[in-house]
């Protein structure tokens, strides 16, 4: 775990940097690879970690509670599970030089693709690729005609000097990811190189019977909250600094107290049903089993729900902070426009609580739910 503190203490001290860059550094993608993130969803045989959910998404958490931003790129240390589903000669390739394979994609809109004898040829424009500044290989989604993959949403993969990346990234939080858009001219990649996200792994170990798209919702909540628990400890510690008026100081005050304490048991409590569901699940593709659509459903509830929840502790929390959190660049001004972002993608967003609502109670959820 040395090199896991070593990264966070890197995050630390250059996270202004971050916001600054727009992106993670690479040097600093590297010491990622060297605390573990990238290795974590990578096949044993392949000689990855092939980490169990709940562990990884710890280090997620304790990464996002340095910076947000920080933890959103780490988080798709996660995505060597959708890399699973090519072919075993292709992943064989693609770890050659060793399992620590940085993955970014740009899977939307998806882009017409022309299959011709030597496989897809990809044209087209790609948003949010988050930390493609530092990746080792790039996907894009493409849509086939004419042949099996008719219909079937592909991701095609990429190495780096196959795409132009535009830099374009400029939000409000999350502003080091580097999500920016990726642009493909004729290029042509081999079938073999492409996958069905979420599609039938080949490989047959625990993680990858795990369900792919409720994992990737999951590694993007837990980030949230890393953000939360941070912005919560700081008010919490702040309860004892005097106030710029000469009023009593925050912890005096049974309304400060009260808020704090209300915040603490609803991150605490949406934590643990986050946690709770992917150890029910866990343990059910480690005995074997397939994880039930409820057991699925639950998952993305427990996502949305973490998102939304941390987004509301960490408001809290910066209108606790006063007149000395809305300054540029304070802690409680980053974690507010961080948090602000976790629940609005899409597999977090309120849609969630429908789709789960309807698997709750035996009505067929929306199309790609489940």
């Amino acid at each position: 775990m040395e090199n896991f503190e070593n990264m966070l203490e890197t995050v630390a001290a250059r996270r202004s940097e971050f916001e600054e860059k727009r992106h993670v550094p690479p040097d600093v993608v590297a010491e990622f690879k060297r605390a573990g993130i990238y290795r974590a969803g990578v096949p044993q045989r392949f000689g990855g970690d092939a980490l169990p959910p709940a562990e990884f998404l710890g280090l997620v958490e304790r990464v996002a509670a340095v910076d947000g931003s920080a933890g959103w790129v780490a988080s798709f240390g996660s995505s060597a599970v959708y890399l699973a589903a090519l072919p075993l000669k292709t992943q064989a390739e693609l770890y050659a030089d060793g399992p620590d394979v940085a993955f970014a994609g740009g899977l939307f809109p998806v882009r017409p693709a022309e299959h011709t004898e030597n496989g897809y040829r990809v044209s087209g424009r790609w948003r949010f690729a988050s930390g493609c500044k530092g990746a080792d290989v790039l996907g894009v989604g493409v849509r086939a005609s004419g042949d099996q993959a008719a219909g079937r949403p592909l991701t095609a993969v990429l190495r780096p000097a196959q795409v132009e990346i535009v830099e374009n990234w400029d939000v409000v939080g999350m502003r080091g990811t580097g999500s920016h858009d990726l642009v493909v001219d004729s290029v042509v990649v081999p079938e073999e190189w492409t996958f069905v996200r979420g599609g039938t792994p080949t490989v047959d170990e625990p993680l990858y019977r795990y369900p792919a798209v409720p994992y990737a919702a999951q590694v993007l909540a837990v980030v949230g909250l890393g953000v939360a628990r941070a912005a919560l400890d700081h008010v919490t510690a702040q309860g004892g600094r005097s106030g710029y008026t000469g009023a009593p100081k925050p912890a005096e005050r049974a309304t400060y107290r009260i808020s704090v304490g209300q915040a603490e048991a609803q991150l605490r409590s949406a934590r643990a049903f986050f946690y709770e569901a992917t150890e029910d699940a866990w343990t059910t593709v480690e005995a074997g089993d397939p994880v039930s659509p409820g057991q699925a459903s639950l998952l993305r509830l427990a996502s949305a729900h973490l998102a939304k929840t941390s987004f509301e502790v960490v408001r809290v929390a910066y209108q606790l902070g006063g007149i000395g959190a809305i300054g540029t660049g304070t802690p409680l001004e980053r974690h507010l426009r961080d948090a602000s972002v976790v629940p609005q993608h899409a597999f977090l967003q309120e849609g969630m609580y429908d789709g789960a609502g309807a698997v709750l109670t035996g009505v067929q959820p929306f199309p790609g739910y489940l």
